[in-house]
Protein backbone atom coordinates (compact mmCIF):
# COMPACT_ATOMS: atom_id res chain seq x y z
CA UNK A 1 0.00 0.00 0.00
CA UNK A 2 0.57 3.32 -0.55
CA UNK A 3 0.66 5.17 2.41
CA UNK A 4 3.17 3.40 4.53
CA UNK A 5 5.64 2.19 2.23
CA UNK A 6 9.13 2.42 2.44
CA UNK A 7 11.86 2.79 -0.09
CA UNK A 8 14.54 -0.11 -0.73
CA UNK A 9 18.32 0.95 0.06
CA UNK A 10 20.99 -0.80 -1.81
CA UNK A 11 22.31 -1.11 -4.91
CA UNK A 12 20.05 -2.23 -7.77
CA UNK A 13 20.22 -3.72 -11.29
CA UNK A 14 16.43 -1.51 -11.73
CA UNK A 15 16.98 1.15 -14.35
CA UNK A 16 16.47 4.64 -12.55
CA UNK A 17 13.08 5.93 -12.60
CA UNK A 18 11.09 2.92 -12.39
CA UNK A 19 8.83 2.97 -9.75
CA UNK A 20 6.29 1.37 -8.16
CA UNK A 21 4.58 0.18 -5.01
CA UNK A 22 4.46 -3.29 -3.89
CA UNK A 23 2.54 -4.95 -1.60
CA UNK A 24 3.28 -8.35 0.02
CA UNK A 25 1.04 -10.89 1.38
CA UNK A 26 1.48 -13.41 3.60
CA UNK A 27 -1.79 -15.66 4.56
CA UNK A 28 -1.18 -17.59 8.00
CA UNK A 29 -3.13 -20.21 9.55
CA UNK A 30 -1.43 -21.49 13.22
CA UNK A 31 1.77 -19.87 12.39
CA UNK A 32 2.71 -18.56 15.93
CA UNK A 33 5.96 -20.60 15.43
CA UNK A 34 6.69 -19.48 11.78
CA UNK A 35 5.71 -15.85 11.73
CA UNK A 36 8.51 -14.41 13.57
CA UNK A 37 11.54 -15.60 11.22
CA UNK A 38 9.34 -15.03 8.14
CA UNK A 39 9.05 -11.29 9.04
CA UNK A 40 12.29 -10.81 10.12
CA UNK A 41 13.94 -12.37 7.66
CA UNK A 42 12.11 -10.74 4.48
CA UNK A 43 12.26 -7.42 5.88
CA UNK A 44 16.03 -7.91 5.59
CA UNK A 45 15.54 -9.04 2.29
CA UNK A 46 13.85 -6.24 1.00
CA UNK A 47 15.60 -3.26 2.47
CA UNK A 48 19.11 -4.76 1.20
CA UNK A 49 17.83 -5.56 -1.96
CA UNK A 50 14.62 -4.78 -3.10
CA UNK A 51 14.03 -1.33 -5.43
CA UNK A 52 10.73 -0.83 -5.46
CA UNK A 53 8.37 1.35 -2.38
CA UNK A 54 7.28 -1.99 -0.53
CA UNK A 55 4.79 -3.29 2.26
CA UNK A 56 4.24 -6.46 4.00
CA UNK A 57 0.62 -7.48 4.85
CA UNK A 58 0.16 -10.58 7.02
CA UNK A 59 -3.37 -12.05 6.57
CA UNK A 60 -4.57 -14.19 9.78
CA UNK A 61 -7.34 -16.43 8.33
CA UNK A 62 -8.93 -18.00 11.71
CA UNK A 63 -6.27 -18.91 13.55
CA UNK A 64 -7.35 -20.58 17.18
CA UNK A 65 -3.64 -20.25 18.41
CA UNK A 66 -1.22 -17.31 19.11
CA UNK A 67 -1.23 -16.18 15.79
CA UNK A 68 -3.44 -12.86 16.15
CA UNK A 69 -1.06 -11.99 18.85
CA UNK A 70 2.23 -12.64 17.19
CA UNK A 71 1.54 -10.31 14.31
CA UNK A 72 -0.08 -7.89 16.22
CA UNK A 73 3.04 -7.52 17.53
CA UNK A 74 5.18 -7.66 14.79
CA UNK A 75 3.00 -4.68 13.21
CA UNK A 76 3.48 -2.89 16.64
CA UNK A 77 7.73 -3.22 15.99
CA UNK A 78 7.45 -2.36 12.74
CA UNK A 79 4.31 0.32 11.94
CA UNK A 80 5.99 1.91 8.83
CA UNK A 81 5.75 -1.29 6.99
CA UNK A 82 3.73 -4.64 8.41
CA UNK A 83 0.53 -4.36 8.41
CA UNK A 84 -2.42 -7.50 9.70
CA UNK A 85 -5.49 -8.13 8.51
CA UNK A 86 -7.42 -10.86 10.54
CA UNK A 87 -10.23 -12.53 8.79
CA UNK A 88 -12.21 -15.07 11.00
CA UNK A 89 -12.84 -17.45 8.23
CA UNK A 90 -10.32 -20.14 6.62
CA UNK A 91 -8.86 -20.24 3.36
CA UNK A 92 -5.71 -19.30 1.76
CA UNK A 93 -7.55 -18.42 -1.24
CA UNK A 94 -9.74 -16.25 0.81
CA UNK A 95 -6.89 -14.40 2.42
CA UNK A 96 -5.21 -13.83 -1.13
CA UNK A 97 -8.58 -12.52 -2.59
CA UNK A 98 -9.54 -10.74 0.49
CA UNK A 99 -6.12 -8.93 0.11
CA UNK A 100 -5.48 -7.97 -3.15
CA UNK A 101 -9.08 -6.89 -4.03
CA UNK A 102 -8.64 -4.42 -1.04
CA UNK A 103 -4.68 -2.92 -2.09
CA UNK A 104 -3.34 0.19 -2.94
CA UNK A 105 -0.39 -1.03 -4.66
CA UNK A 106 0.54 -1.27 -7.74
CA UNK A 107 1.85 -4.71 -8.04
CA UNK A 108 0.41 -7.49 -4.95
CA UNK A 109 2.49 -10.53 -4.22
CA UNK A 110 1.94 -13.52 -2.38
CA UNK A 111 4.55 -15.98 -0.56
CA UNK A 112 4.14 -18.58 1.79
CA UNK A 113 5.23 -18.50 5.22
CA UNK A 114 7.76 -20.80 5.24
CA UNK A 115 9.93 -19.04 2.92
CA UNK A 116 10.26 -22.23 0.92
CA UNK A 117 10.92 -20.72 -2.19
CA UNK A 118 14.10 -18.76 -1.97
CA UNK A 119 13.74 -14.69 -2.01
CA UNK A 120 16.28 -13.94 -4.60
CA UNK A 121 13.95 -14.44 -7.10
CA UNK A 122 11.46 -11.91 -5.87
CA UNK A 123 13.00 -9.24 -7.56
CA UNK A 124 12.77 -11.07 -11.23
CA UNK A 125 9.27 -12.04 -10.18
CA UNK A 126 7.90 -8.55 -9.93
CA UNK A 127 10.46 -6.30 -12.37
CA UNK A 128 8.48 -7.73 -15.35
CA UNK A 129 4.78 -6.26 -13.64
CA UNK A 130 6.40 -3.17 -13.16
CA UNK A 131 7.83 -2.40 -16.46
CA UNK A 132 4.43 -3.28 -18.11
CA UNK A 133 5.93 -6.59 -20.00
CA UNK A 134 3.99 -9.35 -18.16
CA UNK A 135 0.90 -9.39 -16.55
CA UNK A 136 1.16 -12.13 -13.90
CA UNK A 137 3.89 -13.75 -12.95
CA UNK A 138 4.66 -17.03 -10.61
CA UNK A 139 7.74 -18.73 -9.16
CA UNK A 140 8.20 -21.94 -11.15
CA UNK A 141 9.80 -25.18 -9.63
CA UNK A 142 9.58 -27.31 -12.46
CA UNK A 143 11.15 -24.71 -15.02
CA UNK A 144 14.89 -24.94 -16.47
CA UNK A 145 17.03 -23.62 -14.11
CA UNK A 146 14.84 -24.32 -11.22
CA UNK A 147 16.57 -25.98 -8.47
CA UNK A 148 14.29 -28.40 -5.44
CA UNK A 149 14.67 -30.06 -2.34
CA UNK A 150 11.71 -32.11 -1.53
CA UNK A 151 10.55 -35.39 -0.63
CA UNK A 152 9.93 -38.39 -3.65
CA UNK A 153 5.69 -38.15 -2.26
CA UNK A 154 5.63 -34.38 -2.64
CA UNK A 155 7.75 -34.71 -6.41
CA UNK A 156 5.52 -37.09 -7.71
CA UNK A 157 2.27 -35.67 -6.50
CA UNK A 158 3.23 -32.31 -7.80
CA UNK A 159 4.57 -33.07 -11.33
CA UNK A 160 1.62 -35.35 -11.95
CA UNK A 161 -0.50 -32.37 -11.27
CA UNK A 162 0.82 -30.01 -13.14
CA UNK A 163 0.66 -32.45 -15.63
CA UNK A 164 -2.72 -33.21 -15.89
CA UNK A 165 -3.10 -29.25 -15.64
CA UNK A 166 -1.14 -29.26 -18.91
CA UNK A 167 -3.04 -32.31 -20.37
CA UNK A 168 -6.54 -30.93 -20.03
CA UNK A 169 -6.18 -27.35 -20.45
CA UNK A 170 -3.47 -26.81 -22.58
CA UNK A 171 -1.08 -24.53 -20.54
CA UNK A 172 1.90 -22.58 -21.02
CA UNK A 173 2.88 -22.71 -17.21
CA UNK A 174 4.28 -25.09 -15.65
CA UNK A 175 3.63 -25.01 -12.03
CA UNK A 176 0.79 -23.84 -10.75
CA UNK A 177 1.12 -24.53 -6.80
CA UNK A 178 4.36 -22.58 -5.77
CA UNK A 179 3.40 -20.08 -3.13
CA UNK A 180 5.65 -17.49 -4.87
CA UNK A 181 3.59 -14.84 -7.46
CA UNK A 182 2.80 -11.89 -7.91
CA UNK A 183 0.59 -9.63 -10.48
CA UNK A 184 -0.28 -5.95 -11.19
CA UNK A 185 -3.05 -5.16 -9.26
CA UNK A 186 -5.32 -3.43 -12.12
CA UNK A 187 -5.38 -6.79 -14.03
CA UNK A 188 -5.71 -8.82 -10.98
CA UNK A 189 -8.68 -7.33 -9.36
CA UNK A 190 -11.33 -8.05 -12.47
CA UNK A 191 -9.89 -11.80 -12.16
CA UNK A 192 -11.19 -12.06 -8.46
CA UNK A 193 -14.46 -11.48 -9.65
CA UNK A 194 -14.42 -14.48 -11.59
CA UNK A 195 -12.07 -17.15 -9.16
CA UNK A 196 -14.77 -19.46 -7.04
CA UNK A 197 -12.48 -21.51 -5.29
CA UNK A 198 -11.05 -19.99 -1.52
CA UNK A 199 -8.92 -22.41 -0.66
CA UNK A 200 -5.67 -23.97 -1.94
CA UNK A 201 -7.13 -24.29 -5.76
CA UNK A 202 -7.02 -20.39 -5.75
CA UNK A 203 -3.65 -20.31 -7.48
CA UNK A 204 -4.66 -22.65 -10.21
CA UNK A 205 -7.88 -21.39 -11.06
CA UNK A 206 -6.42 -17.94 -11.03
CA UNK A 207 -4.06 -18.70 -13.55
CA UNK A 208 -6.35 -21.15 -15.73
CA UNK A 209 -8.72 -17.72 -15.72
CA UNK A 210 -5.82 -15.26 -16.79
CA UNK A 211 -3.89 -17.56 -19.71
CA UNK A 212 -7.99 -18.09 -20.85
CA UNK A 213 -8.22 -14.45 -21.23
CA UNK A 214 -5.03 -13.50 -23.39
CA UNK A 215 -2.93 -12.45 -20.63
CA UNK A 216 0.83 -12.86 -19.94
CA UNK A 217 1.91 -15.20 -17.22
CA UNK A 218 5.76 -14.90 -16.65
CA UNK A 219 7.73 -17.73 -15.66
CA UNK A 220 10.57 -17.02 -12.68
CA UNK A 221 12.27 -20.56 -12.07
CA UNK A 222 13.23 -20.77 -8.46
CA UNK A 223 15.32 -22.26 -5.60
CA UNK A 224 12.99 -24.43 -3.36
CA UNK A 225 13.30 -26.21 -0.60
CA UNK A 226 10.50 -28.45 1.23
CA UNK A 227 8.98 -27.49 4.85
CA UNK A 228 7.93 -30.84 6.32
CA UNK A 229 6.33 -28.86 8.68
CA UNK A 230 3.72 -27.42 6.04
CA UNK A 231 0.12 -27.29 6.51
CA UNK A 232 -0.88 -29.03 3.38
CA UNK A 233 -2.28 -31.95 3.43
CA UNK A 234 -1.47 -33.13 -0.44
CA UNK A 235 -3.44 -35.93 -0.94
CA UNK A 236 -6.87 -34.31 -0.45
CA UNK A 237 -5.40 -30.59 -1.88
CA UNK A 238 -5.00 -32.67 -4.83
CA UNK A 239 -8.36 -33.95 -5.02
CA UNK A 240 -9.89 -30.93 -4.35
CA UNK A 241 -7.46 -29.48 -7.14
CA UNK A 242 -9.30 -32.05 -10.04
CA UNK A 243 -12.56 -30.98 -9.24
CA UNK A 244 -11.55 -27.10 -9.87
CA UNK A 245 -10.05 -28.25 -13.01
CA UNK A 246 -13.48 -30.18 -14.33
CA UNK A 247 -15.52 -27.12 -12.98
CA UNK A 248 -12.89 -24.62 -14.74
CA UNK A 249 -13.67 -26.27 -17.90
CA UNK A 250 -16.74 -26.16 -18.19
CA UNK A 251 -16.60 -22.44 -17.48
CA UNK A 252 -14.29 -22.29 -20.27
CA UNK A 253 -16.57 -24.61 -22.58
CA UNK A 254 -19.54 -22.03 -21.59
CA UNK A 255 -17.87 -18.76 -22.10
CA UNK A 256 -18.49 -18.07 -18.04
CA UNK A 257 -14.46 -17.69 -17.20
CA UNK A 258 -14.29 -14.72 -20.14
CA UNK A 259 -13.75 -11.22 -17.92
CA UNK A 260 -15.11 -8.45 -20.13
CA UNK A 261 -13.50 -5.56 -19.79
CA UNK A 262 -10.01 -6.82 -18.86
CA UNK A 263 -7.00 -4.64 -18.94
CA UNK A 264 -5.27 -5.68 -22.98
CA UNK A 265 -2.01 -6.00 -24.43
CA UNK A 266 -1.46 -4.16 -27.50
CA UNK A 267 -0.88 -6.35 -30.31
CA UNK A 268 3.38 -6.66 -31.69
CA UNK A 269 4.76 -4.13 -33.37
CA UNK A 270 7.91 -3.43 -35.07
CA UNK A 271 9.99 -1.14 -32.68
CA UNK A 272 12.60 -0.35 -35.64
CA UNK A 273 10.87 2.55 -37.85
CA UNK A 274 12.23 1.16 -40.95
CA UNK A 275 11.74 -2.54 -40.51
CA UNK A 276 10.12 -4.96 -43.58
CA UNK A 277 7.22 -6.87 -41.87
CA UNK A 278 5.94 -10.06 -43.09
CA UNK A 279 2.86 -10.59 -44.60
CA UNK A 280 0.65 -12.46 -42.01
CA UNK A 281 -1.48 -13.74 -45.13
CA UNK A 282 1.63 -14.68 -47.34
CA UNK A 283 2.33 -18.16 -47.04
CA UNK A 284 -0.30 -18.94 -44.18
CA UNK A 285 -2.62 -21.76 -46.08
CA UNK A 286 0.80 -23.31 -48.01
CA UNK A 287 2.24 -23.79 -44.25
CA UNK A 288 -0.85 -24.80 -42.58
CA UNK A 289 -1.59 -27.85 -45.49
CA UNK A 290 2.20 -29.03 -45.25
CA UNK A 291 2.14 -28.88 -41.16
CA UNK A 292 -1.51 -30.35 -41.03
CA UNK A 293 -0.78 -33.24 -43.86
CA UNK A 294 2.68 -34.13 -41.97
CA UNK A 295 0.72 -34.18 -38.43
CA UNK A 296 -2.06 -36.38 -40.60
CA UNK A 297 0.57 -38.69 -42.52
CA UNK A 298 2.03 -39.40 -38.64
CA UNK A 299 -1.39 -39.97 -37.14
CA UNK A 300 -2.65 -41.94 -39.82
CA UNK A 301 0.44 -44.23 -39.94
CA UNK A 302 0.08 -44.27 -35.48
CA UNK A 303 -3.86 -45.32 -36.28
CA UNK A 304 -3.32 -48.10 -38.83
CA UNK A 305 -0.45 -49.60 -36.15
CA UNK A 306 -2.92 -49.18 -33.51
CA UNK A 307 -5.60 -50.62 -35.47
CA UNK A 308 -3.73 -53.56 -36.76
CA UNK A 309 -2.79 -54.25 -32.96
CA UNK A 310 -6.07 -53.77 -31.76
CA UNK A 311 -7.80 -56.33 -33.92
CA UNK A 312 -5.86 -58.99 -32.54
CA UNK A 313 -8.02 -58.51 -29.20
CA UNK A 314 -11.23 -56.62 -30.07
CA UNK A 315 -13.92 -56.65 -33.44
CA UNK A 316 -13.80 -54.09 -36.18
CA UNK A 317 -15.81 -51.20 -34.68
CA UNK A 318 -14.55 -51.24 -31.38
CA UNK A 319 -10.43 -51.59 -32.47
CA UNK A 320 -11.19 -48.62 -35.05
CA UNK A 321 -12.81 -46.50 -31.84
CA UNK A 322 -9.94 -46.89 -29.53
CA UNK A 323 -6.86 -46.55 -31.99
CA UNK A 324 -8.72 -43.19 -33.70
CA UNK A 325 -9.73 -41.70 -30.41
CA UNK A 326 -6.70 -41.90 -29.02
CA UNK A 327 -4.67 -40.51 -32.04
CA UNK A 328 -7.30 -37.61 -32.92
CA UNK A 329 -6.25 -36.25 -29.33
CA UNK A 330 -3.01 -35.76 -30.27
CA UNK A 331 -3.66 -34.48 -33.56
CA UNK A 332 -5.87 -32.25 -32.11
CA UNK A 333 -3.11 -30.85 -29.69
CA UNK A 334 -0.54 -31.17 -32.38
CA UNK A 335 -2.35 -29.01 -34.73
CA UNK A 336 -3.17 -26.27 -32.29
CA UNK A 337 0.22 -25.93 -31.59
CA UNK A 338 1.75 -26.12 -34.88
CA UNK A 339 -0.44 -25.85 -37.51
CA UNK A 340 -3.08 -23.21 -36.99
CA UNK A 341 -0.88 -21.02 -34.42
CA UNK A 342 -2.63 -17.79 -34.31
CA UNK A 343 -5.47 -19.28 -32.42
CA UNK A 344 -5.86 -17.51 -29.03
CA UNK A 345 -9.14 -18.96 -27.95
CA UNK A 346 -9.14 -21.87 -25.36
CA UNK A 347 -7.53 -25.32 -25.62
CA UNK A 348 -10.95 -26.95 -23.66
CA UNK A 349 -13.06 -25.48 -26.08
CA UNK A 350 -10.97 -26.32 -29.22
CA UNK A 351 -10.58 -29.89 -28.10
CA UNK A 352 -14.54 -30.20 -27.45
CA UNK A 353 -14.81 -28.98 -31.11
CA UNK A 354 -12.50 -31.24 -32.47
CA UNK A 355 -14.35 -34.03 -31.04
CA UNK A 356 -17.30 -33.26 -33.06
CA UNK A 357 -14.89 -33.65 -36.02
CA UNK A 358 -13.84 -36.77 -34.57
CA UNK A 359 -17.46 -37.93 -34.31
CA UNK A 360 -17.67 -36.86 -38.19
CA UNK A 361 -14.16 -39.13 -39.09
CA UNK A 362 -15.24 -41.84 -37.37
CA UNK A 363 -18.38 -42.06 -39.21
CA UNK A 364 -16.63 -41.68 -42.51
CA UNK A 365 -14.30 -44.41 -41.49
CA UNK A 366 -15.98 -46.87 -39.60
CA UNK A 367 -18.82 -46.21 -42.36
CA UNK A 368 -16.57 -47.63 -45.06
CA UNK A 369 -15.32 -50.57 -42.90
CA UNK A 370 -19.65 -51.65 -42.42
CA UNK A 371 -19.66 -51.00 -46.12
CA UNK A 372 -16.88 -53.57 -46.95
CA UNK A 373 -18.26 -56.22 -44.44
CA UNK A 374 -21.30 -55.74 -46.39
CA UNK A 375 -20.35 -56.08 -49.92
CA UNK A 376 -17.18 -59.05 -48.38
CA UNK A 377 -18.43 -60.74 -45.58
CA UNK A 378 -14.85 -61.78 -44.93
CA UNK A 379 -12.44 -59.59 -47.18
CA UNK A 380 -8.77 -60.23 -46.02
CA UNK A 381 -6.85 -57.96 -43.95
CA UNK A 382 -4.82 -55.99 -46.38
CA UNK A 383 -8.12 -55.00 -48.50
CA UNK A 384 -9.73 -54.20 -44.94
CA UNK A 385 -6.74 -51.93 -44.78
CA UNK A 386 -6.54 -50.88 -48.07
CA UNK A 387 -10.30 -49.52 -47.46
CA UNK A 388 -9.34 -47.70 -44.10
CA UNK A 389 -6.24 -45.93 -45.60
CA UNK A 390 -9.06 -44.50 -48.81
CA UNK A 391 -11.69 -43.59 -45.71
CA UNK A 392 -8.38 -41.70 -43.94
CA UNK A 393 -7.10 -39.80 -47.15
CA UNK A 394 -10.70 -38.15 -47.82
CA UNK A 395 -11.51 -38.24 -43.69
CA UNK A 396 -8.53 -36.38 -43.45
CA UNK A 397 -9.30 -33.53 -46.49
CA UNK A 398 -12.45 -33.31 -44.73
CA UNK A 399 -10.96 -32.85 -41.04
CA UNK A 400 -8.77 -30.04 -42.14
CA UNK A 401 -11.15 -27.80 -43.65
CA UNK A 402 -13.51 -28.10 -40.60
CA UNK A 403 -10.50 -27.27 -38.50
CA UNK A 404 -9.47 -24.49 -40.25
CA UNK A 405 -13.19 -23.07 -41.44
CA UNK A 406 -14.32 -23.61 -37.95
CA UNK A 407 -12.77 -25.09 -34.83
CA UNK A 408 -9.58 -22.83 -35.58
CA UNK A 409 -11.64 -19.79 -36.65
CA UNK A 410 -13.97 -19.92 -34.01
CA UNK A 411 -10.91 -20.62 -31.35
CA UNK A 412 -9.33 -17.28 -32.89
CA UNK A 413 -12.12 -14.93 -33.48
CA UNK A 414 -10.59 -11.26 -32.68
CA UNK A 415 -11.56 -9.86 -29.21
CA UNK A 416 -12.06 -6.26 -28.81
CA UNK A 417 -8.46 -4.82 -27.48
CA UNK A 418 -8.22 -2.17 -26.01
CA UNK A 419 -4.30 -0.53 -25.27
CA UNK A 420 -3.09 0.07 -21.37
Amino acid sequence: MTDNAVTARGDTDVPPGLTATVEIVVPVHNEERALPGCIDVLRDHLQRYFPFEWTVTVVDNASTDRTPEVAAELAERHPDDVRVLRLERKGRGLALRTAWARSQADVVVYMDVDLSTGLDALLPLTASLVNGHSDVAIGSRLARGARTLRGPRREIISRGYNALIRWTHGVGFTDAQCGFKAARTAVIRPLLEKVEDDGWFFDTELLLLAEHNGLRVQEVPVDWVEDVDSRVQVMSTALDDIKGLLRVARAKASGAARVPDLPRRPEPRAAHPDAVLADRSSGGLLWQVVSFGAIGVLSTVAHLGLYALLRTWLPVLPANLLALTLTTVLNTEANRRFTFTSSRGSATRTHLLGLVVFGLYYALTSGALLALHAVTPAPSRAVELTVLVCACVLGTAGRFLLLRGWVFRRAAAPESRSSR
